[in-house]
């Protein structure tokens, strides 16, 4: 009798710490609404035409919310406003940065671990955005690579396709892919998640290009932009990563990187001189192809900036 009344005081007082538990995290996150919005977002924002790629890294600084965010194009970049008030969630982006005559101001609603919300587009339109937590993209233990396989030829395109139609288009001249200055990318065909990737590139005099991977994150060349952050110049990682040390500035001159990445893991080696040692990518950077981080993707040369860049012996090894 006694064991019985022990097990069902026992019952009790188990019963009631799990109700003192609940309500606790009720008033924590009550107290703390900011708390679920914290971290890394993918983000998808579906104008009437396309959808764009975007990403966001929420913080807390102070008392108060910061956020990273990287756009349509440009890169990573401080947020001057973004607020939480229960479930809801809102930033904005200045007009400068976006192209448009108004600041865009985002509104979302946390359901779970997804966002949703709409936003004032450029085009003076109410476009829809949606977000997901980005993935860490942890790997465990080292990759065995398969054997390195040609994406160029050398003579045409072949395993290539440019992002839309219309002149200036790529060309093939001399061995050498040549970017046509102000026109579309160029995307390899086939998709990859783990890899290793050697390119030559040899860039213009006041040019600009870029290596992405897996379509999502620009390893950058140019010849122009010696006035911005170390971070927008060649080797660097765009708006996130910089070539350290960063080599001398050259152009017209052929100039090799051996590219690894492993989930977000980069190293990136320039002409044989590791320059950024297995470092993190936060997430996308601008011109990205979509926000599917967890997916693979191809390689993508830019041909959207003006001047240009020529390319040979591209080369790829997968993780197996």
């Amino acid at each position: 009798m006694k064991t019985t009344r022990i097990a069902v005081l026992a019952s009790i007082i188990i019963a009631a710490c799990a109700i003192c538990l609940c309500a606790s995290a009720q008033v924590s996150e009550r107290s703390d609404p900011v708390g679920p919005f914290l971290g890394r977002w993918d983000l998808t924002l579906k104008a009437p035409e396309s959808d764009y790629p975007s990403w966001i890294e929420i913080s807390k600084k102070d008392e108060g919310v910061t956020a990273l965010f990287t756009g349509r194009w440009g890169n990573a970049r401080l947020l001057p406003q973004v607020t939480v008030r229960g479930n809801v969630l809102t930033f904005v982006s200045p007009k400068e940065e976006e192209g448009s005559n108004a600041d865009l101001t985002f509104q979302g609603i946390l359901d779970g671990e997804h966002l949703s919300g709409t936003l004032n587009g450029p085009d003076g339109k109410t476009w829809s955005w949606t977000g997901v937590r980005a993935p860490g993209l942890e790997r465990s233990g080292a990759p065995e690579w398969d054997k390195p396989v040609s994406l160029f030829d050398g003579k045409t395109l072949s395993g290539w396709h440019e992002s839309k139609a219309g002149s200036p288009d790529w060309a093939v001249k001399d061995g050498s892919l040549v970017t046509p200055g102000n026109g579309p990318e160029l995307i390899s065909d086939s998709k990859y998640r783990d890899f290793k990737l050697h390119i030559e590139f040899n860039c213009g005099k006041d040019s600009n290009s870029g290596v992405y991977l897996r379509g999502r994150y620009e390893v950058q060349i140019e010849t122009d932009s010696i006035a911005e952050p170390s971070s927008h110049h060649t080797g660097g990682v765009y708006g996130f990563l910089t070539p350290t040390p960063e080599l001398p500035r050259s152009s017209d001159v052929w100039q090799t990187f051996d590219i690894t990445l492993i989930g977000r893991k980069v190293t990136v080696v320039q002409n044989g001189q590791n320059i950024i040692a297995n470092q993190e990518i936060p997430g996308l950077t601008g011109g990205a192809l979509d926000s599917h981080e967890d997916q693979p993707g191809p390689i993508y040369l830019q041909g959207s900036e003006k001047g240009h860049v020529l390319f040979r012996n591209i080369t790829i090894a997968s993780a197996k």
